[in-house]
């Protein structure tokens, strides 16, 4: 993509998937609020500000707001911060107000069809397991507390509740070594939105190396332009970045997601 396609896409993935914004599971909430769009979702679904169009003169109230409105609910939430959002330093705002903020990542976004064509074949010994019920959801959370070295309660409930009431909206894949879960990732799609969303993709160590990011890839991108979803988005970390942009994705810019947390004190705004 050129620079002038570049912008456009930006302009649709922040309309799409940010300021006219779907909720990611049926129980979620998207709501306009002011100068922000917020997600609120019960038990431990993802609760945070998807977009915001703030001003110097508005944007602590703003800010103060949010905070006031899950603080009332009891419910830590997350600012997703884009280095093109407004004002300039909203980024110190937020840390002024208690907010903390997680690494950067990238976001990145390919053609689906280009993707979809990447020439790649499984390794010798590896099959694909499509997620379809809990067994499935275990083995995926199985490889993530291996590659990740962490576990994940909230991904296993959104994938549970996905596969349950909205089965056509997640693509989950695990890739198997006989019966060893080695790798898996998903991609969520929403209804009607041009971009869908790549997450989790994760390999044990071992089986890093050997094609099996880039086999996840090319296999989601295929589902993806089966069913006419044109981009592909992916929030990736330093490690992940320069992978995906030697199969194809470009950058749109960096986020950061600022979290807060009840009880943290805020410093002086």
């Amino acid at each position: 993509m050129d620079h002038d396609e570049l912008v456009r896409v930006r302009s649709e993935y922040d309309r799409e998937l940010r300021r006219d914004a779907v909720p990611d599971t049926a129980a979620a909430r998207v709501e306009r609020a002011g100068a922000v769009v917020r997600q609120t979702t019960p038990g431990e679904g993802w609760n945070g500000v998807l977009w915001s169009d703030l001003a110097e003169d508005t944007a602590d109230a703003e800010i103060a707001a949010q905070v006031a409105y899950f603080e009332g609910l009891g419910f830590g939430f997350e600012w997703k911060l884009y280095d093109h959002d407004r004002p300039a330093d909203l980024a110190e705002r937020l840390r002024a107000a208690g907010f903390v903020p997680e690494p950067a990542e990238t976001v990145l976004v390919g053609r689906a069809q280009e993707l979809a064509a990447l020439p790649v074949e499984p390794p010798e010994g590896i099959t694909l397991r499509t997620v379809e019920d809990e067994a499935g959801v275990e083995l995926m959370m199985d490889v993530h507390a291996k590659a990740f070295g962490t576990h994940r309660p909230r991904i296993r409930q959104l994938l549970l509740t996905l596969l349950r009431d909205e089965p056509e909206t997640v693509a989950a894949v695990v890739a198997m070594a006989g019966d060893t879960p080695v790798s898996a990732a998903r991609m969520e799609m929403r209804p009607g939105c041009s971009f869908a969303g790549l997450w989790g993709g994760g390999t044990l160590p071992e089986w890093r190396g050997r094609g099996l990011y880039r086999l996840l890839v090319a296999h989601r991108a295929r589902i993806a332009a089966e069913r006419g979803i044109r981009y592909l988005h992916v929030d990736a970390s330093d490690d992940s970045r320069p992978i995906l942009q030697r199969l194809g994705f470009q950058a749109l810019g960096r986020t950061v997601p600022y979290a807060w947390e009840p009880g943290r004190d805020a410093g002086p705004v």
